[in-house]
């Protein structure tokens, strides 16, 4: 995506993945960038999402952004995943908790909680979904992100009246817009994984140290 002074998308293109990030990625840019006056020298910051979500999706993409701000000589700064949830629907709720939840596999979510009363409900962490809903407080939420349906059935399953909002990815212009106020000191472009890999040494295939 690419914006002017006036915050008007200039030029906007989203590609759904399972695999092949790489190999997507940059043509997309590409054809993005194409459609924008003056192209990459236009650009006065790269904002790109840090996580959490796919270890593989997270490295492809800031290594691009960081590579194209080093090429540009511009600030790269990074966007949470959850912040670019949370922030379409802070804006259209005053009242309730708006809760970001990405789907994390194996019945865990990420989790995040915001309100714009109380600030920070439940800081960003990686739990399972039974957790997930004590978490809740029984309080009303607003339901974001690809875990929100799982988190929506266990939470009706205990009780719960939650509203689920949007099941997608962030929307891009979102990931912008809190790119464009982002101190580049503060959200730097590292990513945030709130887990371990799913690969672990084994301890029997370890070499012993001399």
């Amino acid at each position: 995506m690419a914006t002017d002074d006036s915050d008007d998308l200039l030029a906007e293109e989203s590609m759904p993945l399972v695999r092949g990030h790489a190999e997507a990625l940059l043509p997309l840019i590409e054809r993005v960038m194409a459609r924008v006056e003056g192209g990459f020298e236009a650009l006065d910051r790269v904002a790109v999402t840090v996580g959490p979500g796919s270890y593989t999706g997270l490295r492809v993409g800031l290594s691009a952004a960081r590579a194209i701000g080093l090429a540009a000589g511009i600030p790269v700064v990074g966007v949470t995943t959850l912040s670019a949830l949370l922030a379409p629907q802070l804006a259209l709720n005053g009242e309730d908790a708006v809760v970001a939840a990405i789907d994390a596999r194996h019945g865990a979510v990420y989790l995040q909680a915001m309100s714009v009363t109380e600030g920070t409900v439940i800081p960003p962490r990686h739990v399972a979904l039974e957790e997930a809903v004590g978490l809740l407080g029984g309080r009303r939420a607003i339901l974001t992100g690809s875990g929100a349906p799982a988190l929506a059935a266990a939470a009706g399953a205990a009780g719960l009246a939650v509203e689920v909002a949007e099941t997608g990815a962030p929307q891009i212009a979102w990931v912008a817009s809190l790119g464009l106020v982002a101190d580049p000191d503060q959200a730097l472009p590292r990513p945030l994984y709130l887990r371990g890999p799913d690969a672990q040494p084994q301890d029997h295939a370890r070499l012993a140290r001399a």
